[in-house]
């Protein structure tokens, strides 16, 4: 499973002994597989400033989460013909290990393996300062993901609408990829050649009628220059003057008029902007995919120290001064064995809150002071990790 769980418990001997019961219950029922999580120890500041801290930290982990998740997403709209190979750019730096610097690991690998990175966030430093320095690189992450995506965005809706032109039947799509200035009678001030759309079981009919449609059209001047499943595109040329009448006639026997004039220049430019829009794709591909892939890295790296913070944060405002905590990585093996995982915890660690124990298996128990719903507290502290960022 692609799901954590980030606990902790007191570090004292009764409660150590706690966690002790918990890795051996977990592993005997196969219920998941756990791992100590190591948090620097941080300067505490006041309690007040860690309440404040709390919620900040709070908001933090739910916009680096969904700033994670965009971003994932983002690398599967760019990667548009290979969807398959997304996962494996989803990936995290190695660790803090100098020989393991520059490998890319799997996030399950990088979570369960999780070193505090003391030179980008040093833990001598103020909590309210690695918060703070962890909130600005998100959002400047935030701000460049916007403008290149959109500017890539922008190129690609431009280069799919002229596609869709050309996608169509011969009534919409455009045809300038389809005529050629050899197709018609041009500069002429008495000729004039139309396109015209007649549906396939009645080839024979136009061929044996277009030119008694009106007076003075061409004779032998018809050819077929395009077909799709319902019809063909037939050039005919005539006199401007009978031009209306001519479409009238036309539209009696079912035969359709395309209006359209052959514009040299205007076919070029379409021409050189499909060229273009294609070029500049391609160019902004690989630096897009790049960027993205290097600062998903790093805001997933953020975002894991985020959690963290959190656990650190609330375990001293849950279990007091002076800091004495040991935090645990749960990975629950399957789905369903979360429900007996959880009654598990809530076992070995109901001494810690005997109300908050009891209200789990009663609902209509209120936790005094308690702002969150029941099915979000528990006796020790617990946050949950999702790596399924493509669901």
């Amino acid at each position: 499973m692609s799901e954590f769980w980030l606990i902790s418990a007191p570090g004292d001997k009764e409660n150590l002994q706690a966690l002790e019961r918990m890795n051996t219950v977990t592993s005997k029922s196969n219920l998941s597989y756990n791992t100590k999580f190591t948090i620097p120890d941080f300067k505490v500041g006041t309690l007040d400033s860690l309440v404040g801290l709390s919620d900040e930290l709070a908001k933090l982990d739910i916009f680096a989460e969904s700033l994670i998740r965009r971003m994932a997403q983002s690398v599967v709209e760019v990667m548009e013909d290979a969807k398959g190979k997304v996962q494996e750019n989803l990936l995290a730096n190695g660790g803090l290990k100098e020989k393991m610097k520059c490998l890319k690991i799997d996030l399950t690998s990088f979570v369960t393996h999780f070193e505090w990175d003391m030179a980008k966030y040093p833990a001598k430093q103020p909590l309210v300062s690695v918060v703070d320095t962890l909130a600005k690189q998100l959002a400047q992450i935030e701000t460049d993901l916007k403008s290149r995506t959109a500017a890539y965005n922008t190129l690609k809706t431009n280069l799919e609408n002229l596609e869709k032109k050309s996608m169509g039947n011969l009534f919409t799509r455009t045809l300038s990829d389809i005529v050629s200035k050899e197709d018609f009678v041009l500069d002429s001030e008495y000729l004039i050649t139309l396109l015209v759309i007649v549906p396939k079981p009645s080839y024979v009919q136009w061929q044996k009628t277009y030119e008694s449609l009106s007076d003075m059209v061409v004779p032998r001047s018809t050819k077929l220059i395009a077909e799709d499943k319902e019809g063909g595109l037939f050039t005919v040329t005539l006199f401007r003057k009978v031009i209306d009448d001519f479409k009238t006639k036309a539209k009696e026997n079912k035969f359709t008029v395309r209006e359209f004039y052959y514009d040299e220049k205007e076919i070029k430019r379409e021409r050189e902007e499909m060229t273009r829009l294609l070029s500049d794709k391609k160019q902004q591909y690989g630096p897009l995919l790049r960027w993205l892939k290097v600062n998903f890295s790093e805001a997933f790296i953020a975002w894991i120290h985020i959690k963290a913070l959190r656990v650190f944060v609330e375990s001293v405002l849950r279990y007091g001064l002076p800091v004495n905590f040991q935090a645990v990585l749960l990975q629950p093996h399957k789905k369903s064995c979360t429900k007996r995982l959880r009654e598990v915890l809530n076992s070995v660690f109901r001494h810690l809150d005997e109300v908050a124990a009891a209200s789990i298996l009663d609902a209509s128990v209120e936790i005094p002071g308690l702002q969150l719903s029941n099915q979000d507290y528990f006796p020790y502290v617990y946050f949950h990790i999702d790596l399924s960022l493509l669901d």
